[in-house]
């Protein structure tokens, strides 16, 4: 009996890979193997920077929040620590927020806890 090659599902594999890293420059895009190494590679940069993207956007609230708290006259570790004492329970996003797009509204906040 003569061996049987599931040919089907092989190009079905190798179309899979190979559509997902159309657009890749060179050999990266169409030879097998090496679209193999390289889709791989990208997709645990992927689940990485992921990660790294949420600790990226609170670093720079945070840096968002501690300018405009010193144009008030205090900085940020003060400031949020006197947040928790007297009890404002804002995130750091919604600070950051405030702080660059209501100024006003940034300024109460800040006089509240002052």
């Amino acid at each position: 009996m003569p061996r049987s090659s599931n040919s089907v599902a092989s190009k079905a594999r190798r179309k899979k890979i190979l559509g997902r890293t159309k657009g890749f420059y060179g050999a990266k895009k169409n030879v097998l193997t090496i679209a193999k190494n390289t889709l791989e590679k990208g997709l645990g940069y992927a689940y990485r920077d992921r990660k790294a993207k949420k600790r990226n956007f609170r670093a720079l609230w945070i840096q968002r929040i501690n300018a405009e708290v010193r144009n008030h006259g205090m900085n940020y570790g003060t400031f949020i620590n006197k947040m928790s004492t007297k009890g404002i329970l804002l995130n750091r996003k919604s600070l950051a927020d405030l702080a660059m797009n209501h100024p006003e509204a940034f300024a109460a906040v800040v006089n509240k806890v002052k």
